[in-house]
Parts: structure tokens; sequence; C-alpha cells
């Protein structure tokens, strides 16, 4: 295997794990600004951070870390604008709707992406991967849903949120393939229009939804704390969500979010004290194992094309994850121990995702 494929791996990997660590981090930051410090303007803060990830690749770019590469000027507006109205779309729903409702609208991303690859772009999903989908699903659904309060108004807004999240992913992935640009070269040229669409609907939208003024809001030294290190993470988060669903596929991107929100529950009971319960628990261990089982058939269903590949190479899943190191984190199972479980699922998980997309 040559140089370019091995960077390509470690690229991938990597991907994987700095999305799951920013991903968690900017939640937990965020989670800190909005309980505790009462900052809740969701949109624009989003904004303040696609703003912010554009002056860093600006540096970036200015010392020739990567290279510009212009392309249809078109199609990067039309997807900027469509990531933006997305994005405000899922702070509508989730303002219309019951959490356990809007939670329901992030787990339709999952189906909805796999239907429309298969309408428009004929991709074919297993029954197997149905299957695992279908598990972590469940699995995420038991986590977090609770309530399930349905009105006409959030149900169409979180439709229009499912279809602009979905089709804005499938574009991420599909625009870098079609005009060979990196998911930086795309991130850079639309993260203006992103951050131009969501600062313009931002106030008024987050007006709307909390009674508050964003620009009359008392600014102390710790809101600007955590708005600035938000903003800094936001650099990681978005170069990393480029990254993940160019170098692998929106679905896989996908399951990996639902792992992410896995996590960001279990920490929030580890370090913030939230209530959590044993439907938690058992919901975060079905979505773990959907995960592990969707990494696995995919891994599966990828063998390398070329026959010169040694049995080292191609590693059996029970070398992967060892079920008996499984079961003895199961013997030694507990609420204080349920961090270390998660990170060794993860751990395995991203193994198995690297294998997957080593074998593409």
């Amino acid at each position: 295997m040559g140089v370019g494929g091995e960077k390509f791996q470690l690229g991938t990997v990597g991907a994987l794990g700095l999305s799951v660590v920013s991903s968690v981090s900017i939640v937990i930051c965020n989670k800190a600004l909005m309980s505790s410090l009462g900052f809740t303007f969701a949109t624009t803060l989003t904004s303040w951070h696609l703003l912010v990830t554009f002056c860093s690749l600006h540096v970036a770019l200015w010392m020739k870390f990567f290279e510009h590469k212009a392309f249809d000027s078109r199609t990067v507006m039309g997807f900027g604008v469509l990531n933006g109205i997305s994005i405000g779309l899922l702070n509508l729903s989730l303002g219309f709707n019951s959490v356990g409702f809007y939670q329901m609208t992030k787990l339709a991303i999952i189906p909805c992406t796999v239907i429309l690859e298969t309408l428009f772009f004929r991709k074919k999903f297993s029954r197997t991967i149905q299957i695992s989908l279908s598990v972590l699903l469940l699995g995420v659904g038991v986590a977090t849903m609770t309530d399930l309060q349905l009105n006409a108004v959030g149900s169409i807004l979180s439709l229009l949120a499912i279809i602009t999240t979905c089709i804005a992913q499938i574009m991420t992935n599909t625009i870098q393939k079609k005009f060979k640009v990196s998911s930086t070269q795309l991130l850079y040229q639309s993260c203006p229009y992103q951050s131009l669409t969501l600062f313009l609907i931002g106030p008024f939208l987050d007006g709307f939804l909390t009674n508050q003024n964003v620009f009359a809001f008392n600014y102390t030294s710790n809101v600007v704390f955590f708005i600035v290190l938000s903003c800094l993470i936001s650099v990681s988060v978005n170069f990393s969500t480029f990254l993940v669903i160019g170098k692998t596929s929106p679905v896989t991107y996908q399951v990996l979010g639902h792992l992410k929100t896995c996590l960001v529950l279990t920490f929030g009971y580890v370090l913030l004290h939230d209530p959590f319960s044993w439907r938690n628990i058992l919901g975060i261990l079905i979505a773990v194992v959907g995960m592990v089982l969707y990494s696995y058939f995919c891994s599966t269903e990828t063998q390398p094309k070329n026959t010169d590949v040694s049995a080292q190479q191609v590693p059996c899943f029970s070398n992967l994850m060892p079920c008996k190191y499984l079961i003895f984190y199961l013997q030694q199972f507990s609420c204080g121990s349920l961090a270390s479980l998660l990170l060794f699922l993860v751990y395995k998980s991203l193994c198995v995702l690297y294998i997957a997309v080593k074998r593409r």
C-alpha cells in the first residue's frame, strides 16, 4: 500500500476521533453557556462559530496550509445557504416541538438519507446494514426520547429540517467528489454564505424563540469566555464534519453523530451530574451495539479488491472486540463505570470504521 493510501487512512480515523472529541466538548461548553449562564441564542452563536471558522481557515490559507481552489460559485452559494437554512430549521423545530419529538426528528435523518441516496444515487444498503441502523436508532430513541407532543407547525418544521439536513449532508459528500476539492477547500468557500445566512436570521429567530434580544444581553466575563471557547472548539467541529462526510458517507456521519449523543448523555451525568436512569443506560448500550454492528457489516461487505492482501490485513471482528473484555466490563458495570465502558466501545467502533474505510 502506497504512502498516499496510508495518509488517507490515518486522516480518516483521525477525522472520526476529532469529530467525536470536538462535538462532545462543544456540547458540554454550550450547555454550560446556555443552562448556567443563560445565553440561549443558539442560531446567532452558530453564525459566530462559522465566522471564526472562516477567519481561522483564511489564516491557514495565508500560511499556505492548504491551496485555494475555485469551482462553481452557484453550487457553493446554494450549498452554503442550504446549510444555514437547515441549522435554522432544526433550531425552530426544537422551539416548536417537545424535546422528545425533536429527538425523533434527528433520528429520522438516517432513514431519510438512506431513502434519498437509494432513489437519486442508486446506492444499495443491504439488509444487515438496515438492521444495524434500526438497532442504533432504537437505542438512541430509548435513551433520549421522553414525550412526543405533536403539533402541525412543529411537524412541518421538523419535516423541512430533515429534508434540508439530508440534502446538505449528501451535497457535502458529492461536491467534494464531483469537483475534486478537499473538505478544507469546501468549508472555506461555503463558510461565508453559511455564516451570513445565520447572522441575518439568527437575531430574529433567537428573539422569537427566547423573547430576548441577543444584542441587549449582559455579556459578563464568564459569558464572553465561554463564547470564545465555544467558537474555538467549533473550528474543529466544522472541519471534522466536512472531513468525515467527505471520506466516508452521510449515513456514517449520522451514525457517528448518534454515538456522540450517547457520549454527551454519559459525560453530562458524570461531569455535570445530570439526571440519569437505567432507561438511559439501556438505550446507550443498544445504540452502541447498533453502531458496532453497522461498522462491522460495512467492513465485511467492502472486501478488498486486490488479491495480494495478506491475511494479517483482514482482522476478524473477534480480534477487534474480544468478548471476554466486553463481558468483563459488563460484570464491573455501574453508573460510575459507564464512561469507561462507552470509551472502550468507542475505541473499538472507531477501529472497525477505520477498517471499513481502509477497504474502500
